[in-house]
């Protein structure tokens, strides 16, 4: 038997920044602290200016002491950072590296796309079981569609459901269309039209290298896939346990993506299911959402077999990163 760890993953993407704090055992994960998430936005404005915004620092920074404060009253064997594609792309990246270092005594550990593909599909399939209730047939594709990235993740077949077929990080998410593309309140159709070019430009090639089309089962995580999932669902409210593993039809969230799409921000914000930090991009992301599963679906055609739906999971990059580091502490290797 191996010894237990308790480990805290922190996931910091190009909208929020996420905690998870675990003790990992031979009988699997147990969360102390369940995940704290905060919207802050630190990928504002940086498809633009390739810098991190003082303000959305000075953010980020606020929530790395929150976390500190959380950590102090929860010591772990080791602390894992991962920074994505905002920091990957902010020339300005080792004075937020050093400040992070000063308030959490780890440096950022800013990752490839594959990386954090292979990461998001470790979390993903992990429970993967419990919530389709051993019905999910691989290989799965994983999804995971963040504010400056979208990772698309073959793989589960064979003896390992953890092992990967193929990935690629594709260069677009709900803050980076949004700001690229979607600029009136709300969107035009000239507007709408550059951003579903853009993004398919980006499928294409990210189908080049992943064959999304053999999949048998899509996994989608990330907030702006719960999101929608919650509001296709019909959902008054967000409920996490109602979504974490819902089986969802494509047709029923394209035309819930379209509609929260076109509306104004004014009208998204009469919605509680969608978080006050993502009412301003969730339009982009939902765009993303539906592009991705319609050339998902195009492409299983292809293969000659059709699918319907797809799981939305509440498992995914910060997960992966927990599960990871626990895998490489209890292992003897280097946290």
């Amino acid at each position: 038997m191996s010894k237990a760890v308790t480990v805290a993953g922190i996931d910091c993407g190009t909208n929020s920044i996420r905690l998870m704090v675990a003790q990992v055992d031979d009988a699997g994960m147990h969360v102390v602290v369940p995940r704290i998430m905060r919207v802050v936005r630190l990928g504002q404005g940086i498809d633009e200016t390739h810098r991190f915004a003082d303000e959305a620092l000075e953010r980020t920074y606020a929530a790395c002491r929150e976390f500190a404060d959380v950590l102090g009253k929860h010591p772990v064997d080791a602390l894992r950072f991962v920074a994505t594609s905002a920091t990957r792309d902010a020339r300005n990246r080792e004075d937020f590296e050093n400040t992070v270092e000063q308030i959490l005594g780890v440096r950022p550990d800013v990752i490839p796309g594959t990386e954090e593909a292979r990461l998001s599909f470790l979390g993903a399939t992990s429970v993967v079981d419990q919530q389709a209730g051993g019905v999910a047939k691989p290989p799965y594709v994983v999804v995971d569609l963040g504010g400056g990235s979208t990772e698309v993740v073959l793989g589960g077949e064979g003896d390992d459901a953890d092992t990967v077929q193929a990935a690629f990080s594709m260069n677009i998410g709900s803050v980076r269309m949004s700001e690229r593309h979607l600029h009136t309140d709300p969107p035009t159709q000239e507007e709408i039209a550059a951003a579903t070019r853009d993004i398919d430009e980006r499928i294409t090639e990210a189908f080049r290298t992943v064959s999304a089309g053999t999949a048998r089962t899509i996994i989608g995580v990330s907030g702006t896939v719960t999101t929608m999932t919650g509001l296709a669902l019909g959902l008054s409210t967000y409920d996490k346990s109602a979504v974490d593993g819902a089986r969802v039809s494509i047709d029923a969230v394209c035309d819930t993506d379209d509609r929260i799409l076109r509306m104004s921000r004014a009208d998204r914000a009469q919605y509680p299911v969608i978080h006050p930090g993502r009412i301003d991009v969730i339009g982009g992301g939902a765009l993303v959402w539906t592009r991705v599963l319609r050339r998902i679906q195009e492409a299983a055609r292809e293969q000659g077999h059709d699918i319907d739906s797809y799981m939305a999971s509440e498992h995914g990059l910060l997960d992966g990163i927990v599960r990871d580091l626990a895998q490489r502490v209890r292992g003897g290797g280097e946290a």
